[in-house]
């Protein structure tokens, strides 16, 4: 599947992304510089632990990037709807086109989203049904990150050994006060909101009801029950597991041999 760029026309959008860059920013270049590599440097701790930073740090932007550039499953202006889908489509009161049921139209970025889930300015994007395995990833990978931070800002305080290429009492002045704690509040900031959405979001997915079908109270019956397998294999449309942490690939739809729900 060839993969296309989308991106949304809405300064609100830029400005909660560019809050999002900056603390990947201030995480991913502070932290290396003041406690990974000077640490490295004399022999405190083992190179694994900083490739395994710089990964963290490298799949939680790709998968930002992938996330709010991604099309999240923007309706065409003409579809051409199979005759036996016929009933799964409805007409949308705002924008005036056929949709598929469970599609929502998203007011901030004027159209029409299958499956959309919600509308979140910090990707500057829609979470829909093409790019809501990378909305998932990006939460992961930021609360991999960020718990990372928080565990080598502990150990730079109570843990490692004094480095002895740097004065203490300049280090203490210049940098924990300054720059430490702040990357300790930004990271408890993030992986507290993070786990918590990405909580939300699974348990969304394992009753397979969007965010929207939730607030708007659309449920109507549960339908057949699905196991956790089935229900993650079709977000990221596949089964092989290893597949639901790679960003860099493209998403194929996986169809289960499920009834969906019905819904107003």
């Amino acid at each position: 599947m060839k993969l296309r760029l989308h991106f949304v026309v809405d300064p609100m959008g830029w400005f909660c992304i560019s809050m999002v860059l900056f603390v990947w920013l201030y995480n991913s270049f502070l932290i290396p510089k003041l406690v990974l590599l000077p640490h490295y440097a004399e022999g405190h701790i083992p190179a694994t632990l900083v490739v395994f930073y710089y990964l963290a740090s490298l799949l939680c932007i790709s998968a930002l990037f992938r996330a709010s550039t991604a099309d999240p499953g923007k309706l065409a202006e003409d579809p051409k709807i199979p005759l036996a889908e016929r009933d799964n489509w409805e007409l949308c009161n705002k924008c005036n086109m056929m949709r598929p049921k469970r599609s929502h139209h998203c007011s901030r970025c004027g159209h029409c989203v299958r499956r959309m889930d919600h509308h979140c300015p910090w990707i500057n994007n829609c979470v829909g049904e093409d790019n809501h395995w990378l909305f998932l990833q990006l939460c992961f990978y930021t609360q991999v990150l960020s718990l990372y931070t928080l565990v080598l800002d502990f150990c730079q305080y109570y843990y490692y050994q004094p480095l002895s290429s740097v004065n203490r009492a300049d280090f203490a002045v210049h940098h924990e006060l300054a720059l430490l704690r702040g990357s300790c509040f930004m990271g408890l900031i993030m992986f507290g909101g993070m786990s918590s959405l990405f909580y939300t979001q699974v348990k969304g997915i394992l009753a397979d009801t969007t965010t929207i079908e939730k607030m708007s109270h659309l449920l109507e019956d549960i339908g057949p029950h699905r196991s956790w397998q089935q229900a993650m294999a079709e977000v990221f449309g596949t089964r092989w597991k290893i597949l639901w942490f790679l960003p860099f690939r493209s998403r194929q739809p996986l169809r289960l041999n499920l009834t969906s729900r019905s819904r107003v």
